[in-house]
């Protein structure tokens, strides 16, 4: 049977081929603008499995007529394509990670605050201490979203993994996404990152340059 939750906005899928549900989500559907799926659909889909995780349902597209379905009220899974899977110690997801990069603009960032707060004083102490903590919940909320993932539970939008970037956790959530391997495969989530870290950085250096100042009112 398929079960579909609208306000969360994932399903299971149901397929002769294997034993357990396939989970898949509504980004991972491939119908009409705007459309989800529905029960009795039969659909075509890619398997994957992740890290140790049940088996999910990628590039899930409509294969047939809407509500045709067997007597058990089954998605049929049509011309599906060899399943993939990835070891936990994969090191593909650490291709195009900016390594080289995000490290030295963290001690370029721990420096800048430091030298704020205890050379010139334009910046209280607690900042120090603020940016540890943001870094730190950064990376569990990370962590609680691989968690939701792999229980089926429900996810963090990745909306707010970025805000959470944007508001100076770009740090720690570099680390969740190297040591948890969670969200260091998708290129559009990474353009997004990159460009939250930059704008903070970029916020922070000149409201310290503005303090200076260095830059006009």
């Amino acid at each position: 049977m398929v079960r579909w939750d609208e306000v969360r906005a994932f399903g299971f899928i149901r397929s002769a081929g294997t034993s357990a549900d396939i989970f898949f989500h509504i980004r991972d559907f491939r119908g009409r603008a705007g459309g989800a799926p529905r029960e009795g659909m039969a659909v075509s889909f890619e398997e994957i499995h992740v890290g140790g995780k049940g088996p999910r349902a990628m590039a899930v597209q409509p294969s047939g007529p809407v509500g045709q379905a067997d007597g058990a009220g089954r998605v049929s899974a049509r011309s599906r394509t060899p399943s993939r899977s990835r070891k936990s110690g994969d090191t593909g997801a650490t291709v195009g990670s900016g390594a080289l990069f995000a490290l030295p603009l963290m001690l370029a960032y721990a420096g800048l605050l430091a030298w704020a707060v205890a050379w010139t004083r334009q910046l209280p102490w607690w900042v120090l201490a603020g940016s540890v903590a943001v870094n730190l919940v950064t990376f569990m909320v990370y962590w609680f979203d691989k968690y939701a993932a792999g229980t089926r539970q429900w996810r963090t939008s990745e909306a707010t993994l970025h805000l959470w970037s944007l508001a100076g956790g770009w740090a720690g959530a570099w680390c969740a996404q190297q040591v948890l391997r969670h969200k260091s495969r998708k290129a559009e989530f990474r353009t997004a990152y990159w460009a939250t870290v930059i704008l903070h950085c970029v916020a922070v250096a000149g409201a310290l340059a503005w303090k200076q100042g260095l830059l006009p009112l």
